[in-house]
């Protein structure tokens, strides 16, 4: 790979850059026709310079990083994308603008938004058949207050408009489990998080193409809150009188009873009225 070159400069920086450069045919391969290679080379060298970190990042993590953004079409700008930082290892993170972008670029949205809402806000929501939101912030001369909550809006190609809402509590929930929960984005940028994490929410309910849901998958800082639902296996009348035996549970003195409760247990019971 290119990231194995021999390195005739001792500078991380500049070790990088000659590696950035040899990686130029996988990059035009996998950039969209309107970001030129060079341009993404020198933004991604322009985000490792003022990031000392990302100089002594593990390599493969930093140049995996670099290859991803490329094959989602974005910037490491630090505003469409930006790499940060877990331990060691450097990470590819979409930031809303990026999200936003590839929305729209999707033909399927035609408007789409993400915003912070704050105490001093004036903020009304209605849900129902048509979802609606009020949202007029102060004055600029005036506080807005800290933040207590997020919502993002989209309208579709046919007219069809949603809304998903989530308060500060709902946002830090995401928070707890995120591996940057301590540090990093959530601590530097967490507008930036809040608004990425109600939009993540309001894109299941969005007609996407799948790589901007892979995108949206592998973002580290924003873990996947679906529930994992176990399915219940079904159990046969054997296998539930075993069961009441092995637990105590099946008496000697009512066995007909008990065979009823193994019935009831796997689903088998029937209503007398039925008969």
């Amino acid at each position: 790979m290119a990231t194995q070159l021999q390195n005739r400069d001792n500078s991380p920086v500049a070790v990088i850059r000659q590696n950035l450069t040899a990686m130029a045919p996988q990059f035009q391969a996998a950039l969209p026709k309107h970001i030129s290679v060079d341009k993404f080379t020198r933004v991604a060298m322009t985000a490792i310079q003022n990031n000392p970190d990302l100089a002594n990042a593990d390599r493969n993590s930093l140049f995996g990083s670099i290859v991803r953004l490329a094959q989602d079409g974005l910037l490491p700008d630090g505003r469409e994308a930006a790499i940060v930082m877990f331990g060691n290892k450097a990470q590819a993170m979409p930031m809303i603008a990026g999200i936003l972008k590839k929305l729209r670029q999707s033909g399927e949205v035609a408007k789409v938004s993400a915003q912070v809402v704050h105490e001093n806000d004036e903020f009304v929501w209605t849900l129902g058949f048509d979802e609606d939101v009020t949202h007029n912030p102060p004055r600029l001369n005036e506080p807005r207050g800290k933040a207590i909550g997020a919502y993002a809006t989209a309208v579709l190609k046919d007219g069809s408009r949603l809304l998903e809402v989530m308060s500060l509590e709902e946002i830090e929930k995401v928070r707890a489990v995120s591996r940057a929960k301590g540090n990093g984005p959530w601590v530097s940028w967490w507008g930036e998080m809040a608004r990425k994490t109600v939009m993540r929410r309001l894109s299941k309910r969005l007609p996407m193409s799948t790589d901007l849901v892979d995108e949206l998958d592998r973002d580290e800082t924003l873990p996947n809150d679906a529930p994992v639902i176990e399915q219940a296996q079904p159990v046969s009348r054997l296998d539930a009188l075993e069961q009441q035996i092995g637990d105590g549970t099946l008496s000697e003195d009512n066995p007909a009873a008990d065979e009823g409760k193994a019935d009831a247990d796997r689903g088998d019971g029937f209503d007398g009225d039925d008969a």
